[in-house]
């Protein structure tokens, strides 16, 4: 377990020994992408009412903490995996390693991402830079993911406000397909393709949530989530890494900026899915070329009705987004400007 004491040291804390169950990686010949096997995620606990493991006092984790890192209970990598299931053959591959880490945003057990404070939420991004740079270290590691799943609507088991990071030995393959877009792009016109991006969105506009110093939030042109906003680095880096002091705090003030007002879109706490795509690690050669930006995949189309994956998005890859975003993105920009003037009240660094 690890956590970021009060000047953003990382420090281990001992956790006691679970027991080990299955988890494995499969390969897919198909799509030449691997399939995570996790026997023991069934025994996770699905949205306890009482007896939190994440909040102070559980015996999990420390009698008082900002921001924490644990290794999760549940993982589907691991870094001391059992012996792999006797199944594989010269067609299908299998590999047993990874590693996997629960991300705790607060002691509070109901204070949420938006609900914290910039300066709180700048803690959370220096603990996910010190857990990208610790587990990029580990050559066996070639893609460090962080995320968030928030709401039961994306399948959250445990209401505590948590993110989580999967160190993959391999970079899966939407990741792939992002790089092999990039390479091509810088080939064909020398530019860095998520650069364009950013100018054609802050060129035409409509599609524009937000703006500071050093980010861009907007609902890009092609996203199939009726509010899929991005948060794109102005930047050409890779990773959170090679952030800057002030960069990381604008990070910080733009994450609660976007995520207030999607609270604030439909009053209610907003389903999301949240993916910071960054560089892979441990490479050959030179380092491919990426930008770092942020991709939200929220599956509300109204207070109350879904957007669902049907036969075509998910057998096919067709997504589809039900809403243009030329008209959702002013309903969620307007709702981000409300809660940006009210949370400036209360937190100045907004």
């Amino acid at each position: 377990m690890y956590m970021l004491s009060k000047h953003c040291q990382l420090h281990q804390i001992a956790y006691p020994d679970e027991v080990t169950t299955m988890t494995e990686i499969r390969y897919n010949p198909l799509l030449r992408d691997w399939t995570m096997v996790a026997s023991n995620r069934h025994k996770r606990p699905n949205l306890p009412k009482t007896n939190c493991p994440f909040c102070p006092g559980s015996g999990k984790v420390p009698d008082d903490y900002e921001v924490l890192a644990y290794d999760n209970d549940f993982p589907a990598l691991s870094q001391n995996p059992p012996t792999p299931d006797d199944v594989a053959t010269n067609l299908y591959h299998v590999q047993p390693y990874g590693k996997c880490e629960v991300i705790l945003y607060s002691k509070e057990h109901t204070t949420s991402l938006p609900q914290l404070p910039v300066a709180h939420i700048r803690k959370l991004v220096d603990l996910w830079a010190e857990r990208f740079q610790a587990l990029s270290e580990n050559p066996r590691h070639k893609y460090v993911f962080i995320f968030e799943n928030r709401g039961p609507e994306v399948g959250v088991t445990m209401p505590h406000p948590h993110g989580q990071i999967y160190a993959y030995p391999y970079v899966p393959q939407k990741l792939r397909v992002e790089l092999e877009s990039f390479a091509l792009h810088r080939e064909e016109t020398g530019h860095c393709l998520m650069c364009d991006i950013n100018a054609e969105e802050q060129r035409i506009g409509i599609r524009m949530l937000d703006e500071t110093e050093h980010f861009l939030a907007y609902i890009p042109f092609f996203t199939d989530y009726p509010y899929g906003a991005f948060i794109s680095a102005k930047r050409h880096v890779g990773t959170m890494t090679e952030f800057t002091d002030e960069e990381r705090t604008d990070l910080a003030r733009i994450l609660k900026r976007v995520t207030s007002g999607m609270d604030e879109l439909f009053h209610r706490e907003f389903p999301y899915m949240m993916a910071i795509h960054q560089s892979p690690v441990n490479q050959d050669g030179d380092a491919p070329d990426f930008h770092f930006h942020i991709e939200f995949y929220p599956p509300l189309q109204t207070e109350t009705r879904l957007k669902y994956l049907a036969s075509s998005e998910t057998g096919a890859w067709a997504p589809c987004n039900p809403m243009a975003v030329e008209q959702t993105a002013p309903v969620l920009k307007a709702a981000i400007q409300t809660r940006k003037e009210a949370n400036q009240h209360v937190d100045p660094l907004v």
